[in-house]
């Protein structure tokens, strides 16, 4: 990639498909080795379930979050390994709700078997908050924040939890609540032009108040877990600012599950701060297909899929 700064990105929830780190086992033993790890730290098969499902029990939120962070690092590792040269010019690191923690242990703020616990627990309490109420999250294509806002604040009664919680970029934005609400939010906001609504693949009603629960577990692990400052900057979800200090990571971490996601913000941050290529690590395409829509002209890659 021709230009003087890369910012490495990785996926999150949602990302997540039978299959994903099977090439990258096969084909680079760095990668088998990292999930044996993955596997001993768990106590389960992590590489069978990511490889051979079956797909409802990777889609259950305290496991796919513990896949998607290793097949990130996964990938992470083989790059360092087998291609330092793709590496040469990261200066930043950012990820996707779940992928901001696999950004933290890149940039060497966590070891990778303290991460993976937890994000494990992370899982755990997240999938436990779901737990208490029928929620979800859905993509609306083709609508602004401002009119959907106003949809959603339309749409929702007065004991539901409805509002924007993903901010990807134009025109796509995951709305996260009450699955009442969200069956609702569906015909109105088709018959208010937008393109599409897409059901995502997730638990629970993420990044609003009905993972409060959820708050106090994660608190209680990131305090224990010993992190370090990080080697680069990782640009938080919470605030979309660079951030290397270990103490504003985990507090802006314990903040992440209930606070929306500026994930345009964070990218626009990046390219303001003279990052000039991005290059998406892990499973997927999503993060490549956001930055076509923040910035069209930005040169990206991908690394973790055979593809």
């Amino acid at each position: 990639m021709d230009v003087d700064a890369v910012g490495i990105l990785f996926p999150g929830q949602g990302a997540q498909a039978v299959g994903m780190g099977k090439w990258l086992c096969e084909t680079y033993p760095a990668a088998k080795d990292l999930f044996t790890q993955a596997g001993e730290v768990l106590g389960y098969d992590l590489a069978e379930l990511c490889q051979e499902g079956p797909a409802e029990k990777l889609d259950q939120t305290e496991f796919s979050q513990p896949a998607l962070f290793t097949v990130g690092m996964a990938a992470a590792r083989v790059l360092q390994q087998a291609h330092p040269e793709r590496l040469e010019k990261v200066t930043a690191a950012a990820g996707l709700s779940l992928g901001e923690y696999t950004a933290v242990c890149f940039a060497g703020g966590l070891e990778f078997a303290d991460a993976l616990r937890l994000v494990q627990r992370r899982g755990e309490a997240m999938q436990a908050a779901a737990d208490v109420a029928r929620s979800g999250m859905a993509s609306v294509i083709g609508m602004d924040l401002d009119k959907l806002t106003t949809l959603c604040d339309e749409v929702r009664q007065d004991d539901e939890v409805l509002r924007p919680a993903n901010l990807l970029c134009p025109g796509n934005i995951a709305v996260s609540g009450h699955t009442t609400a969200l069956d609702r939010l569906e015909p109105a906001a088709l018959e208010a032009k937008a393109m599409k609504v897409i059901r995502l693949s997730v638990a629970g009603a993420f990044h609003t108040s009905l993972m409060q629960p959820a708050v106090e577990k994660l608190t209680a692990a990131l305090a224990e877990m010993p992190m370090q400052d990080t080697q680069i900057p990782v640009y938080s979800n919470v605030d979309a600012q660079p951030h290397q200090s270990a103490d504003e990571i985990r507090e802006l971490l314990s903040r992440q599950v209930t606070e929306p996601v500026q994930w345009e913000a964070s990218i626009r941050r990046m390219i303001d701060d003279g990052i000039g290529g991005f290059l998406e690590t892990g499973t997927g395409r999503v993060l490549r297909g956001t930055l076509k829509r923040i910035q069209r002209k930005l040169p990206t890659d991908g690394f973790g899929d055979e593809s």
